[in-house]
Formats: C-alpha cells, sequence, structure tokens
C-alpha cells in the first residue's frame, strides 16, 4: 500500500512539475515579448519626438529670421517718421 501511495505521489509531483515549468516558460516568453514590444514601441515615439525637436528647431530658425526682419522693417518706419514728422514741423 506504501508502495502505491509513493507511486501516486511521485506521478502527482511529476506531473505538476512539468505543468508549472510549461506555465512558468510561456509566462516568461510572455514577459520577454511585452518587454520587446515596449522597446520597440519606445524606439518608435522616440523617432518621432526626435523629428518633431527638429521641425520645431527649423521653425524657430525660420520665426527667428523673420523677427530680425521685422525689427529692420521696424526701426526704417521709426526713421523715415522721425524725418517726416521733423520736415512737417520745419515747414510748419
Amino acid at each position: 500500500m506504501d508502495n502505491v501511495w509513493s507511486v501516486l505521489v511521485t506521478a502527482i509531483t511529476v506531473l505538476g512539475g512539468t505543468t508549472a515549468f510549461r506555465f512558468y516558460e510561456k509566462r516568461s516568453m510572455r514577459k520577454e515579448r511585452d518587454e520587446e514590444f515596449i522597446r520597440h514601441d519606445c524606439k518608435d515615439r522616440i523617432a518621432k519626438l526626435e523629428a518633431l525637436l527638429a521641425q520645431s528647431s527649423k521653425e524657430k530658425d525660420e520665426m527667428r529670421a523673420q523677427i530680425l526682419e521685422l525689427v529692420a522693417e521696424v526701426a526704417a518706419l521709426r526713421t523715415e517718421i522721425k524725418y517726416l514728422t521733423d520736415k512737417n514741423r520745419a515747414s510748419i
């Protein structure tokens, strides 16, 4: 009778161990796939952010050039207005 119990316990242990091994193996594979997905997702997001950063940098440089042009125009207009007001006062 003891041999039957020993065989039964051994069979349950072996089957349980095999099932547990398969479970943990699948779990680790799923975890690796999830980590790989996250890694690729992060790489894609970083690439998109770098592209947006380069684009915004380019736009910033263009706007800076436009601002410099506008500042020059305002300075020229101020000079012209001063000249015209001085000329107008002189003629009065």
